[in-house]
């Protein structure tokens, strides 16, 4: 197959839906020969939000000590490819296609057929290993517990902030998310977390204790240095990465950490981006946790009830929630349904919002259609609700082509 026809494939394969659970994921991992050689280190990181950031703060940090490191991260917001790196840099569409090809082979004689994400994991894996990386740093898709990342064992394991999120999947309380989080931590394998909320703090430290992991909690934020992402919380996320990093005794000095953290990149997480005479923010934002987050990082980065917010979001979302923290922080709000199939209709948006703002708010049936509207206004534009209407967006500025996964 070629990369075109190797992706048309492989998105196929999502009518298998999401599978949870490690039996499936260890086999493809092994037939494919995509586990780790021995001696390379394994970062898994697991939670509900800032996950993406951590991964990219650890794996530019660890590169600017001379580290050969390996990301995978998802979803992705334009590129299918952009879910593997090696040292900053995506996995070609001919090596991609390849080794696509050669997991549908495989796929083909297997009882159970793999889903799109295990299939994605394993030929990061292979093309990881192929490529003689020392650091690979996982992301796990969903929850921790059953995820397929957590086939791949770990030396170090990470929990961001805890929050609800895929609560069809992983359980509406954050005890319960917390202990799908904490399915992760390995015996004797050093675990670190950043500051939670007490139920789910009481969970980890639990599950910690049960299976003897070196559990400790990050206390303060990084100081002393400058972060290329925005917002506050990314100090505690540069502390958090920090940490896991000194565990794997990589060579960390002031003169690396300074410049990796200097030169992070991590796009659709309040990246700013000039278009025209307009700067647009997009940030995924797509549970209310995040939504506080942005809202916080809004204030302080550009002031509140400025600008337009172009809000979308996808189905099974805490719309209300994510609302709740947004409404009032931009001087105007449009909805647009985000262009993938599980994106709701405005009809739908709109009823989270009180009943007296309802009729008025401006709806779009494309993110085309409420770019247009927003730029009317000539002021600064806010993305937000979904990473699939952040991935939208990019694809509609750089002038790309938007490929929408639903894992």
């Amino acid at each position: 197959m070629d990369y075109k026809e190797a992706i048309e494939w492989l998105f196929g394969t999502q009518q298998f839906g999401i599978k949870l659970g490690l039996e499936g994921p260890r086999n493809l991992l092994k037939q494919f020969l995509a586990f780790p050689k021995h001696g390379v280190q394994v970062a898994h990181v697991a939670g509900t939000n800032g996950k993406g950031s951590v991964c990219a703060i650890m794996d530019r940090c660890a590169r600017s000590c001379g580290k050969r490191t390996a990301l995978f991260t998802s979803p992705h917001l334009i590129d299918y490819r952009e879910r593997m790196r090696v040292s900053g840099e995506m996995i070609s569409e001919e090596r991609c296609a390849e080794l696509l090809t050669e997991a549908r082979e495989l796929c083909a004689r297997l009882e159970v057929h793999p889903t799109f994400f295990e299939i994605t994991l394993a030929v990061a894996m292979r093309w990881f290993r192929e490529m003689e990386c020392e650091l690979i740093i996982l992301e796990t898709g969903m929850g921790g517990r059953l995820d397929a990342t957590t086939a791949v064992p770990a030396d170090v394991c990470v929990i961001t902030p805890i929050g609800l999120d895929h609560t069809q999947w992983l359980g509406d309380t954050l005890a319960l998310v917390a202990t799908e989080k904490a399915g992760i931590f390995l015996e004797g394998v050093p675990a670190f977390s950043s500051p939670q909320e007490d139920e789910a703090r009481q969970v980890l430290e639990k599950e910690a204790n049960q299976k003897r992991t070196p559990l400790s909690f990050i206390d303060q934020p990084l100081e002393g240095y400058g972060i290329a992402l925005p917002g506050k919380h990314q100090k505690w996320n540069a502390a958090l990465a920090l940490a896991a990093l000194h565990a794997l005794r990589l060579a960390l000095n002031y003169e690396s950490v300074a410049e990796g953290l200097a030169k992070v990149k991590w796009p659709g997480r309040f990246e700013r981006i000039t278009s025209g005479e307009f700067e647009i923010i997009l940030d995924g934002a797509h549970n209310p946790h995040a939504a506080k987050v942005l809202r916080e990082t809004w204030i302080d980065e550009i002031g509140a009830g400025k600008g337009t917010l172009i809000f979308g979001a996808v189905e099974s979302k805490d719309i209300a929630g994510i609302l709740a923290e947004l409404r009032g922080l931009n001087q105007r709000m449009i909805f647009c349904k985000v262009g993938t199939t599980r994106g709701l209709p405005t009809a739908d948006l709109i009823k989270s919002l009180p009943s007296n703002e309802q009729t008025d708010a401006e709806c779009y049936d494309t993110f085309t259609e409420a770019l247009a509207a927003a730029r009317n206004y000539k002021q600064i534009i806010l993305v937000a609700g979904s990473l699939f209407l952040v991935g939208e967006a990019r694809a509609v500025l750089f002038d790309k082509t938007f490929l929408a996964s639903v894992q």
